[in-house]
């Protein structure tokens, strides 16, 4: 299972994260970015009834990659594996989290930290707060001594980089404002929700299928 949630957020190059105060909006605004072609989709764990919503979600949308987002124990991450979650992710790394059957994706920032959590058995790593620490750039720097550990690029990226990130390294970028803008949240807007994700998925297969043709498996 955990094999292909990784390989679904690879092919897609996007993972959408939503936060919504409340868990209405939390569904009609995933069901907005789904249907405009959203495969891989996280929802934070702040936001109420959030298993509820993912529960829901996998029954509506079951070929959707779901998954939990800023899980910080074992109880969370148990909770979103009964609802259905196909991978969680954490700010940080948390040991006790990683699981055989979900896939987990820890947030790291230095590179002692993206080894040590390969090493310690992390799939693929979150660099985290990258906008914060070099953006496209640290990507970049990074694979360097590590090409062989998958990077998925979160924290305050903007559609437009999407191709930049995914061309220097990143399996994919996580996008959240870029999507789901506060404003639009706000005023239950789901229509511009609707095209932020359809021109944010389109912006990751672009990208992902550059990439195919420059590194073909």
């Amino acid at each position: 299972m955990s094999t292909t949630a990784m390989s679904n957020i690879v092919n897609s190059g996007v993972i959408a994260c939503l936060r919504a105060q409340s868990a209405d909006v939390a569904l009609e605004a995933a069901r907005a970015a789904i249907q405009a072609g959203i495969s891989v989709l996280e929802i934070v764990v702040s936001t109420p009834g959030v298993f509820q919503v993912l529960h829901q979600l996998a029954q509506e949308f079951p070929t959707t990659t779901l998954g939990v987002g800023t899980v910080l124990n074992l109880k969370d991450a148990q909770n979103a594996k009964n609802a259905g979650a196909n991978f969680i992710m954490s700010p940080a790394f948390l040991k006790d989290i990683l699981d055989e059957d979900l896939l987990y994706i820890p947030g790291v920032m230095t590179p002692t930290e993206i080894l040590s959590s390969y090493n310690a058995g992390a799939k693929i790593v979150k660099v985290y707060p990258v906008s914060a620490i070099g953006g496209v750039q640290y990507i970049a720097t990074l694979k360097k001594p590590f090409p062989h550990i998958p990077m998925v690029a979160s924290q305050g990226i903007t559609t437009d980089l999407v191709g930049a990130y995914i061309d220097e390294g990143a399996s994919a970028v996580v996008l959240s404002d870029a999507i789901f803008d506060k404003k639009a949240i706000s005023q239950r807007n789901f229509t511009a929700i609707y095209q932020l994700a359809r021109f944010a998925a389109l912006q990751g297969h672009e990208a992902v299928k550059r990439k195919e043709k420059i590194y073909p498996s």
